[in-house]
């Protein structure tokens, strides 16, 4: 699990009733960030201060939600537990928490009428912690589906997923919200035909969202390079990806514990680890 990358905590808050939910990924003090979103429908906050180059390099917490854009209000939550935290970017007023965003839809399976709000974000991470969590259908991953691209009758349930890999002292975990409009890539399974493909539906119906982070130390650019892999690695475990029909986004996150961490092989390990998370969140789920 990601929490397995000392100082990095997680906690979900549930409604299994009306299948939403939110997840806190919650990062120790100066933890710095990039990230990146493809597809043609994100819902995310926050997300430009991620772009290499901006001011803030560092980052409190990522709060990844369902309720499609209604849930981005989530993060209001974790800013004020970040408020009571002490944390924050450090301003003459105060410290300002950097809460990065990212929702996916999740609102056709049950109750569309009920979303993460604050005082989910804020239970969220009161919630979080460094041990082991729950996987499947929990927090952001409670109504998520996949395998929807042949039409709504084929999809099947998944959830949160999260996994580690490791190079002597390295350790990349992933940890990602599989809600896709693609299916799954079983390794060595003959592919559908293409022409099976089913278009339906609004434009904001998938995503995939989530979380990198390695104990390497790197700087922003290194970790936007970081998220370029994380997302081959969503390349790898699911067909279709990226389509106009995702908001697929995801934050590459170091705590800079592990100086010598060679680039190329923290991508490796994170192209790896996100593929394998997608294949537990859907494992999980079902």
């Amino acid at each position: 699990m990601i929490t397995e990358i000392p100082g990095v905590q997680v906690g979900h808050w549930t409604d299994a009733g009306a299948r939403t939910g939110c997840t806190a990924i919650v990062f120790p003090h100066r933890a710095r960030a990039s990230g990146e979103v493809r597809g043609g429908a994100p819902a995310t906050r926050e997300w430009d201060l991620l772009v290499p180059g901006r001011r803030v390099e560092r980052i409190d917490v990522v709060m990844l939600a369902g309720g499609s854009a209604f849930g981005l209000a989530a993060c209001d939550g974790a800013m004020r537990w970040c408020e009571e935290q002490g944390r924050g970017h450090p301003t003459f007023a105060g410290p300002v928490p950097i809460v990065v965003g990212a929702a996916l839809f999740d609102l056709l399976r049950s109750d569309a009428s009920v979303r993460p709000g604050a005082d989910a974000g804020y239970a969220a991470c009161a919630a979080a912690a460094g041990g082991p969590f729950g996987l499947g259908a929990v927090g952001a991953g409670t109504g998520a589906m996949v395998d929807k691209w042949r039409g709504f009758d084929h999809a099947r349930p998944a959830g949160i997923g999260s996994v580690v890999e490791r190079d002597g002292e390295i350790v990349v975990g992933a940890l990602l919200a599989v809600n896709a409009f693609g299916g799954v890539l079983e390794p060595g399974a003959a592919r559908p035909p293409v022409s099976e493909l089913v278009v339906g539906g609004g434009p904001i119906e998938n995503t995939t969202i989530g979380v990198v982070a390695t104990n390497a130390a790197l700087d922003k650019a290194a970790c936007r390079l970081v998220a370029e892999s994380a997302h081959a690695g969503l390349a790898r475990a699911l067909e279709p990806v990226a389509t106009t029909l995702d908001g697929d986004a995801i934050v590459a996150a170091s705590t800079g514990a592990v100086a010598e961490a060679p680039l190329e092989r923290v991508r490796m390990l994170a192209a790896r680890a996100v593929e394998q998370a997608v294949r537990t969140a859907v494992d999980a789920g079902g």
